[in-house]
């Protein structure tokens, strides 16, 4: 296996990188000024936020504490999929992000991407990364809001493109932050300037050299060092790399394909619903395509770092990577023995008729299972150990001290989670 290493990120500017650093953790994006990126995203909890699935704009507290808020402000909504790591984000092979795949590089739309906004994402965005940093400021669970709250989700109601300039006008009215874009973007002569792009291109330059991690045992082992990994970690990797297969998914350098397969994970949640397709189920990648080909199948995640970012799956239904290997290794039975209570959501009273119903259609629940694109190997529980301990051997030796972290304070004065 090749060694990651600098040469394969994105090279991304610093004073850049410094201003997406203050955006990723200030509420200023959200509609109504009260979730951030890094709510969700936290440096305390590996770059994501400890929860099956999340606790959206209208939430109180930070990760498995959060609370689903109270009275008018609660959420109305559960963050339909669990929150994905952001690890090794900036590489230059990443061509397709979110669960299921609905932003990819491309040039069907004359924007360099094949995203939701179809041929209103704008202009200039300069990665995949920064194009994904557009969307959760516009998605009405996530940070925009319920329409009639704020002037964003109204805006998002008219038509996607309608809401980034609103969201660039509150940044760039900010004096710290107009006099910062001004000092680190060369085409920026005035704050009036700044446009969604730019915010998008800075926190992408956060996002991607923040969350470089590329020192972990493992890689020690890669460079000649044999004595890295501990007898069960070694045992872990020969499984790994053999008989148990893992490999032939989780590829390369990042432990990704970055191709869409059906595990048949256990379903809960109110599902990413489709506009004719109100059920509360998750058809994965098939949402984004439309093919019937892809129902039910998902992004395969990169594992760098995979022990920090518990729960697992797309819709956190495993809070251990014990029990999502013993998925792996036998998935009609590991979702037979799964429970309701295995899920980390926090208490939302009103929600939870619809939290676990769709776990009652038969019908729905058999077509899940009858589309799986990984072999039973049935591995014994001394192999699930082994594993997991490999798993443990891909987290950085400096995956906790990131370069730039949380800051303290941003320029809006909102509270920083």
């Amino acid at each position: 296996m090749k060694r990651l290493g600098p040469e394969d990120f994105i090279e991304f500017d610093p004073q850049k990188a410094k201003i997406g650093q203050l955006l990723f953790y200030d509420k200023i994006l959200s509609g109504n000024r009260n979730i951030s990126c890094g709510t969700c995203h936290h440096h305390d909890l590996g770059g994501t936020d400890g929860l099956s699935l999340g606790i959206g704009e209208g939430g109180v507290g930070l990760g498995p504490e959060r609370t689903a808020g109270t009275g008018g402000d609660r959420i109305k909504k559960r963050v339909p999929r669990n929150a994905p790591a952001l690890w090794n984000l900036g590489a230059k092979e990443v061509r397709v992000l979110f669960h299921d795949g609905r932003l990819e590089i491309s040039d069907l739309y004359g924007n360099g991407f094949d995203s939701p906004a179809e041929e209103w994402l704008p202009q200039g965005l300069e990665s995949i990364l920064a194009a994904q940093a557009v969307f959760p400021m516009v998605a009405q669970f996530e940070m925009a809001g319920n329409p009639k709250e704020n002037e964003i989700a109204g805006a998002v109601h008219d038509r996607i493109d309608a809401a980034w300039p609103i969201i660039a006008k509150r940044v760039r009215i900010i004096p710290e932050y107009g006099r910062m874009f001004v000092e680190a973007f060369d085409h920026i002569d005035s704050p009036e300037q700044v446009t969604i792009v730019e915010i998008a291109n800075a926190i992408a330059a956060f996002e991607g050299t923040e969350w470089q991690s590329y020192d972990s045992p493992f890689d020690q082992w890669l460079a000649g060092d044999t004595s890295a990994l501990s007898d069960a970690q070694e045992r872990g990797r020969a499984l790994f790399f053999g008989e148990a297969g893992c490999s032939g998914c989780h590829a390369g350098p990042r432990f990704t394909d970055q191709a869409f397969r059906a595990l048949g994970l256990p379903a809960f949640g109110p599902g990413r619903t489709r506009r004719f397709d109100p059920m509360p189920r998750d058809v994965g990648r098939m949402g984004a395509t439309d093919d019937l080909e892809d129902a039910y199948r998902f992004r395969t995640p990169s594992l760098r770092n995979v022990a920090l970012t518990a729960p697992y799956g797309h819709n956190g239904a495993y809070a251990t990577l014990e029990q999502m290997v013993r998925h792996h290794s036998d998935p009609e039975a590991a979702r037979a023995a799964w429970r309701e209570a295995d899920a980390r959501l926090p208490d939302a009273p009103w929600l939870s008729a619809i939290d676990f119903v769709i776990r009652t259609d038969a019908r729905e629940m058999d077509r899940q299972a009858a589309v799986l694109d990984i072999e039973p190997l049935r591995l014994s529980e001394d192999q699930i150990s082994d594993v997991v301990a490999f798993l443990h051997a891909l987290t950085g030796e400096t995956a906790l001290d990131r370069p730039l972290g949380r800051p303290d304070r941003v320029p809006s004065g909102l509270p920083v989670d």
